[in-house]
């Protein structure tokens, strides 16, 4: 039986990795997985460098900012599936018992917000953050997760954070370019997901 599975994704600031970890979700989960995402101390706008890279990539910015994790314990609020944490400040922080008891991990990635140097070097950290999200994403999404049990889903969901912190240790340094008029960190919207 095909069902849509919830995805709920926390960083700190719910400014960049957890809502590009959501566009990518919402473009790629073909109507199988729809996502959302949350900050633990959300700032008040989406980073122009994020709707700027998820725009550029044919990613739909329309309806994403920053919000508190709170605003999905309402009665109303989506079921979820699956709660993801992004940044170490947020998997440190304490949540409720969500609805449904969903499986959980700690997908750790590092802020491009924080990244240091000119332009180039800040573009190039926001598309390795959103071309190491693609490759995990998919890997996440064609999980038979229906046909799991509890303890086999939650030990493969943490084997996936893992392996994509480790894989993104050993990728070398790229020389992607993004200015206008450049491609997209996987080539061209949805080539990775092909």
């Amino acid at each position: 039986m095909d069902r849509e599975y919830c995805v709920l994704f926390i960083s700190r600031r719910n400014s960049a990795r957890s809502l590009i970890a959501e566009a990518v979700v919402n473009r790629h989960g073909k109507g199988r997985f729809r996502a959302f995402s949350a900050g633990v101390e959300p700032t008040h706008e989406v980073d122009k460098a994020t709707i700027e890279l998820l725009e550029k990539c044919g990613y739909v910015t329309t309806g994403l900012r920053p919000k508190h994790w709170s605003e999905f314990t309402h009665p109303d609020a989506p079921q979820f599936d699956f709660v993801f944490t992004l940044s170490d400040t947020a998997s440190k922080d304490k949540f409720p018992e969500w609805p449904g008891k969903p499986a959980s991990s700690h997908w750790r990635y590092p802020d491009p917000l924080k990244s240091i140097g000119d332009e180039w070097r800040q573009k190039r950290e926001f598309a390795r953050t959103l071309s190491a999200l693609e490759r995990q994403m998919r890997v996440f999404m064609q999980l038979p997760v229906e046909r799991l049990d509890t303890i086999a889903l939650q030990r493969r969901l943490n084997e996936i954070g893992a392996e994509a912190h480790a894989d993104r240790r050993r990728r070398p340094q790229c020389n992607m370019m993004l200015s206008v008029g450049a491609d997209c960190p996987g080539g061209p919207p949805s080539a990775s997901f092909q």
